[in-house]
């Protein structure tokens, strides 16, 4: 399919230690089209979470490939990856993963910055004001709330426009009605810019959400993963 934005091919990952091998993913096998939404659903140490950092290409399958755009992730060098992830991915964590030494604006401002993308501090402005932080631009982020952290995460991911959002459990360390609201921002966000959504979650409100749900349950895919 042409629209193929991630294809997930045949993905298995063990290790091996003094106790023997554990075989985390097997045979992991779907693909995403552009602009679908889609939710990685599953119990905890299910695998949900290297399945999603595999497809980041942070870690190698044992085997099987990943590809995105077209491009196979493991035939690439490490640099390779690195350049193709800061064109094509956006991430947001449950930990938001803001960087304490500098402020909301310059955390939104480092990824334009790295990608040498001119007037970075008016696209930063423009997309933090757009998640409602106009007023914390110079704010730290130990002094901003949990939902104001993972809103300045939020403004940093599509800040660059990615082609593809991985959120992994982005309202798990949330209570509940702040949750509600970065995820909607978050939906709202996606449908906006065009970007392909995939999540891992254990919140099925928001796993509802998506245009569908692969689930995962001890290293495989247990519910139908395949395009309609």
């Amino acid at each position: 399919m042409s629209d193929v934005i991630i294809s997930v091919e045949h993905v298995f990952k063990s290790v091996t230690d003094a106790t023997g091998t554990l075989e985390i993913l097997q045979d992991i096998d779907f693909s995403l089209r552009s602009r679908e939404t889609v939710a990685i659903v599953g119990a905890s140490g299910s695998g949900k979470s290297t399945l999603l950092s595999i497809i980041a290409g942070l870690d190698t399958p044992s085997r099987g490939t990943v590809r995105l755009a077209g491009q196979d992730l493991f035939a690439l060098s490490e640099d390779e990856r690195a350049a193709l992830r800061a064109e094509k991915l956006g991430f947001v964590f449950q930990s938001f993963q803001l960087l304490g030494n500098l402020t909301a604006l310059e955390n939104v401002m480092l990824p334009l910055e790295l990608a040498g993308r001119r007037q970075a501090r008016k696209l930063a402005t423009e997309m933090l004001d757009r998640v409602g932080l106009a007023q914390r631009l110079r704010a730290y982020p130990k002094v901003l709330s949990g939902g104001e952290q993972q809103r300045v995460a939020l403004a940093r991911a599509f800040v660059v426009q990615p082609a593809v959002l991985l959120a992994d459990e982005p309202t798990g360390s949330l209570d509940f009605a702040t949750g509600e609201t970065v995820m909607r921002l978050m939906f709202d966000l996606n449908r906006e810019l065009g970007t392909t959504l995939l999540l891992v979650t254990h919140d099925r409100a928001m796993a509802e959400r998506c245009l569908r749900s692969i689930t995962i349950e001890a290293g495989r895919v247990v519910a139908p993963a395949a395009v309609d």
